[in-house]
């Protein structure tokens, strides 16, 4: 009893260690520093915006200040009815990041899901599994969520769906070619003859052993999350008027771009900064939870 709890210290002590590593590894990169940094504005930014911007973005107009260029009372401007185009934005950073950290949330446990039952049982519950991502993956994903959204209608809830059915295939992937690569382990094995069931094999022995390409996945899905919702936005399919979705704005804005350029300038640059900071993030930790850049 003794030598299997020092062995049980043990083990959790390596674990503490390669994150601790893994974490240093990160902070020493260019692409961490930068990523997080931006991550960070980003969410105090959403998390802060009632408190810098109590006022209410989508009923504070004016038409007498209509397109009102960057000003001290007026930081991004105004937007064609006259409200301050730089509380939107900031209140627009709550929907982005609403819509980025659910629909990863959703596409993640699916596509992991599916992915684990994939590669653990193979054959025919494969073949069905992976056969439906590949039709999936057969549309081009901006299609495939425009199609979505198209036949049940445009709003947030919407938006999320058809985002998240757009990133199932890729995290299912990820998560089967690391199955295919465990399920044959020595611990594995040994968990199968003492007669632990397959379900708490895959989720207790094999996925967290497969959770550092998953967390890469994740980090990049927000921001690409983010981008699809942008698009749909301007497409006029995402989140709906007088929210202030950013892909929106830049849309309301097109029509003003060479009078009025800061209308799609800002909106822009919010989605460019968020978008590359969660990229940065994901690249970030791709090379510094890659184990053969361990000491």
């Amino acid at each position: 009893m003794m030598e299997s709890s020092v062995k049980s210290d043990a083990a959790a002590e390596r674990s503490r260690s390669l994150y601790r590593d893994a974490w240093r590894r990160l902070l020493s990169s260019w692409n961490g520093r930068v990523g997080l940094a931006l991550i960070f504005i980003t969410l105090v930014t959403g998390l802060g915006a009632p408190i810098v911007n109590p006022y209410d973005p989508t009923t504070d107009s004016n038409l007498v200040e209509s397109r009102y260029p960057p000003s001290l009372q007026h930081p991004f401007g105004t937007d064609r009815l006259g409200r301050d185009l730089f509380r939107r934005v900031v209140h627009g950073t709550r929907i982005s990041l609403l819509i980025g950290f659910v629909v990863v949330f959703v596409a993640g446990a699916i596509g992991t899901v599916l992915g684990l039952m994939a590669g653990y049982f193979g054959k025919a519950t494969d073949t069905v599994i992976m056969r439906l991502m590949d039709i999936l993956l057969a549309f081009p994903g901006i299609l495939l969520a425009i199609a979505i959204v198209a036949v049940r209608g445009a709003g947030i809830l919407n938006t999320i769906i058809a985002v998240a059915v757009v990133g199932i295939p890729g995290y299912a992937r990820v998560v089967r070619s690391m199955v295919l690569s465990l399920r044959e382990r020595d611990y594995v094995d040994a968990a199968r003859m003492i007669g632990v069931s397959n379900t708490r094999i895959m989720f207790m022995h094999i996925l967290p052993n497969s959770l550092s390409p998953i967390i890469v996945q994740m980090t990049l899905g927000v921001g690409g999350a983010i981008l699809f919702a942008a698009a749909l936005g301007f497409l006029g399919l995402g989140v709906q008027p007088p929210a202030p979705e950013w892909g929106a704005m830049i849309s309301d804005g097109i029509p003003f771009l060479r009078q009025s350029p800061h209308l799609v300038f800002f909106p822009g640059m919010a989605i460019m900064l968020t978008v590359l900071g969660f990229n940065l993030l994901g690249d970030g930790l791709r090379d510094a939870l890659d184990p053969q850049l361990r000491d």
